[in-house]
């Protein structure tokens, strides 16, 4: 048997949007990991649309505020050929610091009011809390999101990073599109229980980090510093001892891509879209390039022994280091639903 993913259209559980196999996340052109050129994002989300992409992906606290006014100037033309995904509830502090989250009902409408201006849009077609709020009940935060859905504000509701009772709480409350998790060859976590359990919920994944911060690419290696003041610069995984471990497993999955024709990034693309129809990659492509290269993965075919040998490649629970910072981890209701498995 081969699994090519092709340009079909994946759904998002029984509740969400056919989009096209691969969604873009903006969150890169807005200085997480390092300086990005304006243009060439802009130009990057075009060309990203014009390829077929349906779904663009982006938090109200990236670059706090910056990278939805950016997509907002990239769709001024082309509303209609875009859906567009927020997160909300990340909060910041002017020297660009992290200070928790809110997903209060009152704040949630006044993040999503100053979404649709810095957007230009009259609706977001998923909305979704970045993290949980341990200090507000998920029943109340979709309860007022279903609210916005009746009013028209939103089209679906999405959820990030949270734990299998998590999600079955807020299901119960009103039916849930997607969720939103770190998934690929090196964060395996969802597996264990996460995955079967959205597959009985009937509830999609948009899985972001398929290339690992980079990690995955094949472009990164360990003579490159990490971003000074950006995400790799505090990630375990690109820290120390733990890169080198981390970019052997890489030269692993090398050995592998070549010998197919293809990149390591193609490679570890299909693999993530090998696992299920209902499962959409979102690639943070910054660049035209890195676009087009994750575009081809959509065109290799991979059988199941070429599956099986990028697994044995990167064997389960190899990766070293964990996938965020102390601080970060404790923000992940997640983890309650992958321990014991591949963080």
């Amino acid at each position: 048997m081969t699994t090519k993913a092709g340009t079909d259209t994946r759904r998002l559980g029984r509740s969400g949007p056919s989009v096209f196999p691969l969604a873009l996340g903006c969150m890169g052109m807005s200085g997480m990991y390092g300086p990005a050129d304006e243009a060439e994002s802009i130009a990057t989300i075009h060309a990203a649309l014009d390829a077929g992409v349906t779904l663009l992906d982006t938090g109200d606290f990236y670059g706090t505020g910056h990278n939805e006014m950016l997509i907002g100037r990239a769709l001024r033309d082309r509303r209609d050929r875009a859906l567009v995904s927020v997160k909300f509830g990340g909060l910041r502090s002017p020297d660009g610091g992290w200070t928790g989250v809110d997903t209060r009902p009152i704040a949630m409408k006044n993040f999503l009011a100053y979404t649709l201006t810095r957007l230009g849009l009259d609706h977001v077609d998923i909305y979704r809390p970045a993290r949980l709020d341990p200090q507000v009940p998920i029943e109340d935060t979709v309860g007022a999101i279903a609210d916005m859905v009746t009013a028209g504000y939103v089209r679906a509701i999405g959820l990030s990073e949270v734990g299998v009772e998590t999600i079955r709480r807020a299901h119960a409350v009103h039916p849930i599109a997607d969720l939103q998790i770190e998934y690929s060859l090196i964060s395996r976590g969802p597996e264990t229980a996460i995955l079967p359990a959205l597959a009985e919920l009937g509830i999609g994944v948009t899985a972001y980090g398929v290339l690992s911060r980079g990690l995955l690419s094949g472009h990164w290696n360990k003579d490159r510093s990490a971003d000074e003041k950006g995400f790799r610069s505090r990630s375990p995984r690109f820290s120390g001892d733990n890169l080198d471990r981390n970019l052997a497993l890489v030269d692993a999955l090398r050995g592998i891509a070549d010998a197919k024709g293809v990149s390591v990034a193609q490679a570890a693309i299909g693999w993530v879209l090998s696992r299920g129809a209902d499962i959409v990659p979102v690639i943070g492509a910054r660049k035209r390039d890195r676009l087009a290269e994750a575009l081809g993965a959509l065109d290799v075919a991979f059988s199941a022994d070429e599956l099986k040998r990028i697994e044995a490649a990167v064997p389960l629970g190899a990766a070293a280091g964990d996938r965020y910072d102390k601080w970060g981890m404790s923000m992940l209701d997640s983890e309650k639903s992958t321990r014991g498995n591949a963080a």
